[in-house]
């Protein structure tokens, strides 16, 4: 069959190319009745732009990069959906990219994203990030860059994220509030800036409440689910065990709930769980699971809004905006029953 062309569709509606090329990429005025009469000429034929070929011509492009670390995690899965549905409200495309941790794949990824020409890229890097300069190319090379979720202090682009430290004070200080003394955490890398950022909220509040901490409680791992089972095993293996974890990200909360499950433990009754991240099906779990929320399809959105900003103005100030989290209690950390014990 065949392929139809530009020049197909301008015959059908007997206009000009030009007249067919303003009305395909919405660029000046054209006469209401001559738009109709391509739009159906596009219909009846069947007509697919070549994207491909209108970026070459143009030098532009609708299509965002986007890397995450790890699309398993149902964290990005919803902000990746906040992402796409900003970027669709836009005119935009993404192309998807899943670094899963890997420094040489997330740098494959941004020389290809590079190499074809994208409008933009929203990237939560990998933790190697901070100890490579892969991403200096990109300071002038007209390509914005917007950090997600992860934030690299040694550059300068516009980022979105949320309030880590407060996120985990807020975590650990529920705990603290409902009588628990011996709590530990089951953090991640530190190197990432999600990882110090919860790690140092869980300090402040400890310290805050001049309650010991026990190195034996503190113990990180790489936010899976993975680590999350073993070092929840490891701890509650221990012969002086915690009375509450509070654990870092979603993924090592669905590990560190298996490990519970598998050890014949109940939660509080046994030991008190909080998750840094909401889970799909908290709510519905035998133990509804507290959690601090994260407003994640809000990120995708703003980190769309960032990107087209800077595409709208290059030389705009950098702008880095930090999103705030909400505590939802539930029953893992029997809060209800404990905060009554507490205040009397």
């Amino acid at each position: 069959m065949k392929k139809v062309t530009i020049a197909d569709v301008a015959n059908h509606a007997n206009v000009s190319r030009a007249t067919v090329s303003r009305v395909l990429n919405h660029k000046g005025t054209v006469n209401p009745i001559l738009e109709e009469r391509v739009l159906m000429a596009v219909r009846e034929l069947g007509y697919k732009p070549n994207r491909a070929a209108q970026r070459l011509r143009s030098n532009t492009s609708d299509i965002i990069g986007v890397i995450v670390s790890d699309i398993q995690s149902p964290f990005f899965v919803s902000v990746v959906r906040g992402i796409e549905d900003a970027a669709y409200t836009n005119r935009m495309n993404i192309v998807l990219c899943n670094a899963d941790e890997d420094l040489e794949r997330q740098q494959t990824y941004l020389s290809y994203l590079q190499a074809e020409n994208v409008a933009g890229i929203i990237v939560s890097p990998t933790w190697h990030m901070n100890e490579s300069n892969e991403l200096e190319m990109f300071q002038n090379s007209g390509i914005p860059i917007i950090l997600m979720d992860r934030i690299v202090r040694n550059y300068q682009f516009d980022t979105v994220s949320v309030d880590n430290v407060d996120g985990a004070y807020t975590a650990t200080k529920h705990l603290i509030d409902l009588g628990y003394c011996d709590i530990a955490i089951l953090g991640g890398n530190l190197k990432l800036s999600t990882g110090k950022g919860r790690y140092d909220g869980y300090i402040k509040a400890m310290q805050e409440a001049q309650l010991p901490i026990k190195d034996e409680f503190v113990i990180f791992g790489n936010f899976t689910e993975a680590d999350g089972y073993r070092l929840t095993k490891a701890l509650m293996s221990k012969k002086n065990r915690p009375e509450a974890i509070f654990v870092n990200n979603n993924l090592s909360t669905m590990g560190a709930l298996k490990a519970i499950r598998e050890m014949g433990l109940r939660m509080p009754d046994d030991v008190a769980l909080i998750s840094f991240d909401d889970i799909p099906m908290a709510a519905e779990l035998i133990t509804p699971l507290t959690a601090i929320a994260q407003p994640t399809h809000e990120m995708g959105s703003e980190a769309v809004r960032l990107l087209l900003r800077r595409l709208k103005k290059p030389s705009a100030p950098i702008q880095s905006i930090l999103l705030q989290t909400q505590l939802i209690v539930r029953e893992s950390c029997g809060s209800a029953m404990r905060l009554h014990e507490s205040k009397n």
